[in-house]
């Protein structure tokens, strides 16, 4: 059995990370809240936008100048991978990682294998990771989350954008975290180029049979609207992983807590229990000590 000291150092140290996993689940609440109000705001707007887009899907389908909706050759492929900059967020980081890389090594495997498969990290952690087993990172973008603005966002999807259209990747897919709950995060994997033409137009919320009159043009609505809705489909994705992250972080402190409570309580009893057995040998000692001087 340990010792006193040991136990009390033990319980001194147990005490002191649960002190900092409860401050962090505490931080973790506030900017959750934050970051959750962001995005439930948001999101009413991306999906009036996708509707309307929606009910002009046919004129997408058939405009053959629409760069962004080209479907060419999977040759060249992008992966835009969406972490976080910090730890201590349980499995949120690992689970984006991993599915990245097995997709990009089973649905692009012949890519890979022709080092055709490029990747962008958005957050610290999917960059070292990527960076550290030898992936081809073209751009890192971590210091969005440090001042975490539309402006900001749209001009890294704008440099995607302009990667797709310029033919320096065919096919450009995101992996990140989707927001539900605090303690649910849904890991996403979608395609953000090409457009989904056929998706688009499939999944009108209006009838069919409803004829819009557009102003200015049905041309200029579509080229207007396009570009608009890639950079705030990709500041959604933004959105909803920052929120995931502080709320696993805040579920991994919160586990974390009780699970320094239940330890202290553990070490407590043992403490006690060490206490009580050298209290019993020092009193048979002294017993054991009278008896002798009786003799």
């Amino acid at each position: 059995m340990a010792n006193l000291k040991e136990i009390r150092e033990r319980k001194a140290s147990v005490a002191s990370t649960m002190q900092i996993t409860s401050a962090m689940k505490m931080v973790s609440a506030a900017k959750l809240k934050k970051a959750q109000d962001a995005i439930v705001q948001f999101r009413p707007y991306a999906d009036k936008l996708k509707e309307i887009l929606s009910s002009v899907g046919d004129s997408i389908k058939n405009d053959e100048d629409n760069q962004f909706a080209v479907q060419r050759d999977k040759d060249r492929i992008l992966l835009v991978l969406i972490t976080s900059n910090r730890g201590l967020c349980g499995a949120f980081n690992s689970n984006a990682i991993k599915a990245t890389i097995q997709r990009a090594l089973t649905q692009y495997d012949s890519q890979m294998m022709a080092r055709k498969v490029d990747f962008i990290a958005i957050g610290k952690k999917g960059g070292e990771f990527l960076q550290k087993k030898g992936y081809n990172v073209i751009f890192e973008g971590h210091e969005i989350f440090d001042n975490l603005t539309f402006d900001r966002v749209a001009t890294v999807a704008k440099m995607i954008m302009d990667l797709f259209t310029d033919q320096e990747y065919d096919h450009v897919d995101m992996i990140y975290n989707q927001f539900k709950n605090a303690g649910t995060q849904i890991l996403t994997e979608e395609q953000f180029l090409p457009i989904q033409v056929d998706e688009l137009a499939d999944d009108s919320a209006t009838p069919s049979n409803v004829d819009y009159i557009f102003e200015p043009s049905k041309e200029y609505i579509v080229k207007e609207l396009i570009p608009r809705s890639l950079r705030l489909q990709f500041y959604k994705a933004i959105l909803d992983s920052h929120a995931s992250e502080h709320g696993a972080r805040m579920t991994a402190m919160h586990m974390a807590t009780d699970n320094a409570t239940e330890l202290l309580k553990e070490l407590s009893l043992k403490f006690n229990k060490a206490r009580q057995t050298t209290i019993t040998t020092e009193i048979l000692e002294i017993v054991s000590g009278a008896e002798a001087l009786k003799g």
